[in-house]
């Protein structure tokens, strides 16, 4: 039995929703697209039936704090045949792990690095007995611009002679669900697919008269509510900035975190919050894929996500123990809309960057004429037969698409109708109506997630030199 299984590997002595499903499916050979809401334990999933599986388990993960925090679980949890292939390590680390790979079970990796060519033919020599692409929508939220490489995984399927493939999202379109089948070339993607909602976590806006009134709001909020949470932003200084003024004025563990951070400092501050080290965490999109503190009280967007696919993953990080939590979305129309369209569109090149061949040479990034991101589009595009009229068709498409998503988005911050349901709706879900803590434009009593006392001092974390000095040295 199955369940034998979860207790005898990870310990568990019952599955839940969806996991038995998904695991037996892999097991027997299936390619699978799984959709599970967030915090509903998905790596169970590809853990469980890797296990099960002869072979290698390789695991396709976005991000460095990401690959780092599950392979740290792993071994906290005894399994000690588990590694990260990353910029972590140096070239002498990363060959030795090439060269003993049988040594492992479990290896995660960015779609980056897998196709490294030596890399490939490294994993080429070795039996996969199961491919997981996890954080699966990023196939098509990312592929087709940030993160070109993603559209090559098909290829590296077929390099690696189409092993059995898992991919696992709490959220995909139909639309994205189709995508990803085609990048990857699933022609018999079984799928498991579950609802997004998350009765726990009620859905309130904020809608700010001028841009300055943010800060005030959110200073009443964080001083109210009972953490610890997240705050997201889009702006790496805004970030830093509210950070540290919500650390002064209301005396909390509050830091920053964002994508131009050092990989160590990132990692390092995943792991204080996740350790309950620190209250608050001001953040851009960079943080909280796979993110395990189980007891997030509330998430609050002071800046707009990137689309209602992205507001429900970085909401949906609130409330993983089930205990009422609160997603708040503060908006001023306006100027949220412009950034959103502006940052949107800020990594595609323009027309004239397309047609200029030099705009394709290495020369052309090291000499900063092109961004990263710009560079690896127009390589990848270039290496994929696209003549430049083609990868401008690309762009503007991706630009039609993106402008699409955001006006959905924001239709959804004004709507007067059940945010819930709204939500729903755009993942093809039927209404639910729920009864008691939906939203602000239904049934809302936010006490509940205040604070239980009116008190909002904080016993500062002193080392024991410092306690000393002020139980003796202060009070001569």
């Amino acid at each position: 039995m199955l369940e034998n299984d979860l207790k005898t590997y990870l310990g568990f002595d019952e599955f839940r929703l969806g996991q038995k499903e998904v695991v037996e499916a892999a097991v027997a050979g299936e390619d699978t697209f799984v959709m599970l809401p967030t915090g509903s334990g998905k790596t169970v999933c590809f853990q469980l039936a890797g296990y099960l599986r002869e072979g290698l388990v390789v695991i396709i993960s976005p991000l460095l704090s990401l690959m780092q925090d599950q392979v740290e679980r792993m071994k906290v949890y005894g399994e000690k045949r588990v590694v990260a292939l990353n910029s972590f390590l140096n070239a002498n680390e990363k060959t030795t792990i090439l060269n003993q790979l049988e040594r492992y079970k479990f290896v995660f990796i960015s779609p980056e690095m897998i196709q490294q060519e030596h890399v490939l033919a490294a994993f080429q020599r070795q039996k996969i007995g199961l491919f997981v692409i996890d954080e699966g929508h990023c196939i098509a939220q990312w592929g087709p611009d940030f993160r070109p490489d993603y559209l090559q995984l098909g290829a590296v399927r077929e390099t690696l002679n189409y092993p059995v493939t898992m991919v696992l999202t709490a959220t995909a379109t139909e639309t994205v669900r189709a995508e990803t089948q085609k990048v990857l070339n699933l022609k018999n993607m079984k799928q498991f697919i579950y609802s997004v909602n998350r009765e726990n976590i009620a859905y309130k806006v904020i809608t700010c008269e001028q841009r300055k009134d943010k800060d005030t709001e959110l200073l009443k909020l964080v001083k109210e509510l009972e953490g610890p949470g997240i705050i997201y932003f889009s702006s790496r200084q805004k970030c830093q900035d509210m950070s540290l003024l919500l650390s002064e004025r209301l005396n909390l563990d509050v830091a920053y975190y964002h994508g131009r951070m050092d990989p160590a400092d990132r990692i390092a501050i995943q792991q204080q919050f996740t350790h309950h080290q620190l209250d608050i965490i001001c953040a851009t999109s960079a943080f909280g894929m796979g993110i395990d503190v189980p007891d997030i009280r509330f998430v609050i967007h002071y800046h707009p996500a990137q689309n209602i696919e992205s507001f429900v993953q970085e909401a949906g990080r609130a409330g993983r123990d089930g205990k009422p939590s609160l997603s708040i979305s503060l908006c001023h129309q306006e100027s949220d809309y412009y950034l959103a369209q502006s940052l949107s569109v800020r990594d595609l090149p323009d027309y004239n960057t397309i047609l200029n061949p030099q705009s394709y040479t290495r020369e052309a990034l090291e000499n900063n004429w092109v961004t990263d991101t710009q560079w690896r589009f127009l390589k990848t595009y270039k290496e994929m037969g696209f003549n430049p009229n083609a990868i401008w068709e690309v762009v503007q498409a991706r630009q039609t698409l993106k402008k699409e998503q955001i006006d959905a988005y924001f239709k959804w911050l004004q709507t007067t109708q059940c945010r819930r349901d709204r939500l729903l709706r755009f993942f093809g879900e039927a209404d639910i109506h729920q009864e008691f803590q939906c939203c602000d434009n239904c049934d809302l009593d936010e006490s509940i997630y205040h604070k239980v006392a009116n008190d909002f001092t904080k016993v500062v974390k002193n080392d024991w030199k410092k306690t000393l000095w002020e139980m003796f040295v202060k009070k001569m």
